[in-house]
């Protein structure tokens, strides 16, 4: 019947499975690309105002007084005499020229800085120039030596002081400049007042630039066949070739005068013209047949007329004083020496010759016809350029006088400094030729070389123990009075004895 029986196991596979596997395929989409953006407004800038006015309550108390009681019958009564006075003073000649001043008078002489480098001095160097800057706030002072006349190859520096710094420090210079051989003169940029040019005891002339702290060597001359070969004494900013332009001229006891354009691009100064001195092609004077020297005359001094931008003073080791022209065209008689150009013979015209080296020269800022020259014979002299002879003559000092320079406020007051230190105050107004103010430096009686007036009024004064003083003259010799610049011209127009 029945029983148990074990069968093998039966399995289906499923045909579905399979065929959905099969089937499967990939489908894939995308929208388009989303572009996006950004934008601002902003509102207008309001402002809120206000006033306000007196309460109503107040503006009806706010009434205008009637006259005082008498008023109008004393303004009658007092009309006809005042009437007469005003005519009378619109008359009257009593306060011509008079010109209120409502700044404080300054009484004395003051030295308001002592201004030194430490490390020059204890070499012994000494203050050869000085020059403002054209805003008259930096001084720029040159150390060399005075007192040797050899080949000198002894480091020496251009050192600057701002006197507008909060912090002054007249021991510790703004910028000290090296130089290889002592500098003999310094001269600011009339318009730039970063620009100094120097001329050096080697017969270098480089222009510095004190905005460059890296190296403020902006060009030098170097050495070559148009470099001075003896001491430079005098470098002057001059107009240059081109309109706006403004190149160096420089003067070396050798008598060469050159003429130097300032390539900056290239770090040179490029010679564009030279002139020589040369005795047998002077004017002679009748004055002048007394000085003496060899054939080249050698210059000490220069300086530029602020009316004729053709004409030049130059002063001489044999005491002459030689007016020189940069136009003239007459050529040198000096053997060629390897110059890049021909050297022209400048003076035009010869003045009296003093009796040793004429140290300084200055044209008078008020006349065009007026300078003052010293030297060391202890004299100053009044010249016309109109004349050979000296208009007036002042005993400054018995020692020698290296530096004189005119007042840039006072028509008839210029200021000299000695070999003892001292510096003398002329004023042409006074009756007396005494000096109107001597300054005593307190330098032990060494000498002072040179001396620059500041767009400020203030003198600057250096001197042989490597001090510059800054003094502020009194009210007596900067304030103009009236009536100077007429003096001035009848001392112009006197004829000389």
């Amino acid at each position: 019947m029945f029983m148990d029986e074990s069968l093998e196991v039966v399995g289906v596979r499923s045909s579905w499975r399979k065929s959905q596997q099969r089937d499967q395929h990939s489908k894939s989409c995308q929208t388009k690309p989303v572009h996006s953006a950004e934008a601002e407004s902003q509102v207008r800038c309001v402002e809120d105002s206000s006033t306000q006015t007196d309460p109503q309550e107040q503006i009806s108390q706010l009434q205008l007084s009637a006259d005082p009681p008498g008023l109008v019958e004393f303004l009658r009564r007092v009309e006809g005499v005042v009437i007469r006075e005003l005519v009378k003073n619109a008359k009257s000649h009593a306060f011509d020229g008079f010109e209120v001043n409502w700044v404080d008078q300054q009484q004395a002489v003051t030295c308001l800085h002592c201004l030194g480098h430490p490390d020059a001095q204890q070499r012994g160097l000494q203050v050869t120039g000085v020059s403002w800057n054209c805003t008259g706030s930096v001084i720029a002072c040159a150390y060399g030596r005075v007192d040797h006349g050899d080949w000198s190859t002894e480091k020496s520096c251009v050192c600057t002081w701002n006197l507008d710094r909060s912090k002054l420090n007249p021991k510790q210079p703004d910028m000290v400049i090296d130089t290889a051989t002592p500098v003999m003169c310094v001269s600011f940029h009339p318009l730039r007042p970063s620009l100094i040019a120097g001329g050096l005891y080697s017969g270098e002339v480089i222009v510095w630039d004190t905005s460059s702290t890296q190296d403020p060597v902006l060009a030098q001359t170097g050495i070559s066949q148009d470099t001075h070969r003896e001491p430079v004494y005098e470098v002057k900013w001059v107009p240059g070739a081109r309109r706006g332009d403004l190149a160096v001229l420089s003067a070396c006891s050798g008598g060469r005068i050159l003429l130097w354009s300032v390539e900056a691009a290239e770090g040179r100064l490029s010679l564009t013209s030279g002139y020589a001195l040369v005795r047998q092609q002077v004017p002679q004077s009748s004055s002048s047949n007394k000085s003496r020297g060899g054939t080249n005359i050698g210059v000490t001094s220069l300086t530029l007329s602020p009316w004729d931008l053709d004409s030049f003073l130059v002063g001489s080791e044999g005491g002459l004083v030689l007016k020189c022209a940069f136009s003239s065209q007459t050529v040198a008689a000096v053997p060629p020496n390897g110059e890049s150009v021909a050297l022209r013979a400048p003076a035009q015209f010869s003045f009296s010759a003093r009796a040793g080296p004429v140290h300084s020269l200055h044209f008078s800022p008020f006349h065009r016809n007026l300078f003052v020259s010293v030297g060391t014979d202890g004299l100053a002299q009044i010249h016309s350029m109109l004349q050979p002879r000296a208009l007036l003559t002042m005993r400054v000092s018995d020692s020698y006088v290296f530096g004189v320079r005119w007042s840039p406020v006072r028509p008839l007051v210029f200021a000299a400094v000695t070999g003892q230190g001292l510096v003398q105050v002329f004023d042409l107004g006074r009756r007396s030729l005494r000096p109107a103010a001597t300054i005593d430096q307190n330098t032990g009686g060494q000498p002072a070389y040179c001396l620059e007036f500041s767009p400020r009024q203030l003198l600057a004064v250096g001197n042989a123990d490597g001090t510059v003083n800054i003094w502020q003259l009194s009210a007596e010799l900067t304030v103009q009075s009236s009536r100077e610049s007429v003096v001035l011209e009848q001392l112009a127009n006197e004829v000389a004895e």
